[in-house]
């Protein structure tokens, strides 16, 4: 078997992506991997979707990765495409990046909510989103070098920038997992929940955010991601052009109108 990848709504503005495979502790094959990237796409195309969880069936892993028995031999180039998934992942470089949020924006505010193990790929994919919830007995951890392999879906660029450099070279160069715990104290996680609690604490974010203007919501999170890194005036400048967008729109009429007028706004993303 190997494997889905559900895509569902909840409520109206609010989508769900969940990594189906549960008895391989939810490993993403050629043919996951592929249907993982048409749900990314589908969901960033989709107008009334506002934010975007991710998350993983079961409480034993998020996601452990790439399948070494199927997507790591097919990359290395021991095992031979067999099917049309392990040729679109060969010869579509964009497939393998838009599985991993490598080098795609997703333009949707995406939290993660991590139920188990995130390792490699799972832990790449993870660095990618915009919030993530955690289960208190989750592990982490890039694990590639004590297998020869080097985790290139986005970890070596991404990671030292979201924890000290110190830290991002040990758990790049050791391979070894880490706790839950640690992974709050680094900040790369930012709520540690029971596990029963994890995926209905990432829905109700996701709702929070969906409720909230989508045009300054989308605005505020491009402007924070361009910015990050550079000197201040540029990323000033990204904030200039947010501005001159979000003031100009219906919606910024219509939350404070709203508020005077003591109702729930009716926004319209535009």
């Amino acid at each position: 078997m190997s494997g889905t990848i559900h895509q569902e709504r909840h409520g109206e503005h609010v989508a769900l992506i969940r990594i189906d495979r549960p008895e391989a502790r939810n490993a993403l094959s050629p043919r996951m991997l592929c249907a993982l990237a048409d749900a990314f796409l589908a969901v960033r195309a989709d107008q009334q979707v506002r934010a975007v969880v991710l998350t993983g069936t079961g409480d034993a892993a998020f996601c452990s990765g790439g399948d070494l028995g199927l997507t790591l031999p097919l990359m290395t180039g021991a095992r031979a495409p067999e099917d049309e998934f392990d040729r679109r992942l060969l010869e579509d470089v964009e497939t393998m990046e838009i599985s991993s949020l490598r080098d795609f924006d997703i333009v949707k505010p995406t939290i993660c909510a991590v139920n188990g193990t995130c390792l490699a790929g799972g832990f790449e994919m993870m660095l990618g989103t915009d919030i993530r919830i955690a289960a208190d007995h989750a592990q982490f951890g890039l694990p590639e070098v004590q297998r020869a392999l080097l985790p290139f879906a986005g970890s070596m660029a991404r990671l030292p920038r979201q924890v000290p450099t110190a830290v991002a070279m040990q758990v790049l160069l050791t391979g070894r997992p880490f706790s839950a715990q640690q992974a709050l104290q680094w900040g790369l996680v930012t709520e540690l929940l029971p596990k029963d609690r994890v995926l209905a604490r990432a829905l109700e974010l996701a709702g929070q955010i969906a409720g909230n203007g989508p045009v300054a919501v989308q605005a505020v999170r491009r402007a924070a991601i361009q910015g990050s890194g550079l000197p201040l005036h540029s990323a000033f400048a990204l904030e200039d052009t947010a501005k001159r967008e979000v003031m100009s729109s219906q919606d910024a009429r219509e939350g404070p109108l709203a508020f005077m007028e003591k109702r729930a706004p009716r926004f319209l993303g535009r």
